[in-house]
């Protein structure tokens, strides 16, 4: 009995929360190893099909980044990162179209069907929905830096009109990270990225991105450290003081690109944590860290 009354008090604790963002648009950018362990697999698409059962209207914008390294290694390849983002040549961004548009995608949707949910797979190329250029990098003053990423995009518009169709005929989106340029090209975009940007476009009441480490962490071997809140203004600092970087930059400039445009909050959580995504949303503590504008 007592652990009967223990489920109906998570119940009641959960109830503001689903009357809060019921009928609202939440943006969850899936990663890391939450795709790779088969058994985390089940539990975060168990939590999005419950969130849609609930009310709530997720749009999923999915990585794969570890798979699109393993292919190039079987293929010879080697991978490099620049300030998070890989160096993608023509070849590369063939192979992360076939891996991220293709068997990735495809296989969430057929999980989220599988488990009673609806779902779409899409790209971003899709209805001409995420248009890009060419990313060129920049120093933390802004400067010009001399590496060229090849077919690594920065995205120049998002037409969302594609999900939120999908949303109102009650489908689950689930979108791979690509785009397209005004000549036709490919480009790869970061997903953290390109899950900021959906965010802002849709108006988003939260954007949850799942990662593997805790949160934002003053030092990643000591779990006390773990920042539980940070404002915007307060990332540079952050950054400078190498507390912020790497991996890392793309989803903390992704929440900053989605509070601007008025998403109300962004968090930052581990996906290796059994139904990570239901304790950010339906409790009142949280896990990860929260960023928030002001």
């Amino acid at each position: 009995m007592k652990e009967l009354i223990k489920k109906a008090d998570v119940l009641i604790e959960a109830l503001p929360y689903i009357r809060q963002f019921s009928n609202k648009i939440v943006v969850i950018k899936y990663g890391g190893s939450a795709m790779e362990n088969e058994a985390l697999k089940q539990n975060i698409i168990q939590d999005i099909v419950l969130m849609k059962f609930i009310g709530i209207k997720p749009v999923i914008v999915h990585g794969g980044g570890k798979k699109i390294s393993e292919i190039m290694s079987r293929m010879g390849k080697q991978t490099e990162f620049v300030q998070g983002l890989r160096v993608t040549d023509n070849e590369t961004v063939e192979i992360a179209e076939m891996v991220l548009a293709g068997s990735i995608n495809k296989g969430i949707v057929q999980l989220i069907n599988q488990l009673g949910g609806q779902a779409v797979g899409l790209c971003g190329k899709d209805g001409n929905m995420i248009q890009a250029k060419k990313h060129e990098l920049v120093d933390e003053l802004g400067n010009p830096i001399a590496i060229d990423l090849g077919y690594v995009g920065e995205i120049t518009r998002v037409k969302p009109e594609i999900i939120t169709t999908l949303l109102e005929a009650n489908y689950i989106p689930v979108v791979a990270p690509n785009g397209v340029g005004t000549d036709g090209s490919t480009y790869n975009i970061n997903a953290d990225t390109m899950a900021g940007e959906m965010a802002a476009a849709l108006k988003a009441e939260k954007l949850i991105l799942l990662t593997d480490q805790l949160g934002i962490m003053r030092d990643l071997e000591d779990q006390t450290t773990l920042i539980p809140s940070i404002m915007a203004d307060e990332i540079d600092k952050l950054v400078a003081d190498n507390v912020i970087k790497s991996g890392m930059l793309p989803k903390v400039g992704a929440c900053v690109t989605a509070l601007k445009a008025g998403v109300t909050k962004t968090h930052i959580i581990d996906g290796r944590l059994p139904h990570t995504i239901l304790l950010e949303v339906f409790t009142s503590t949280g896990i990860g860290t929260e960023i928030i504008l002001h």
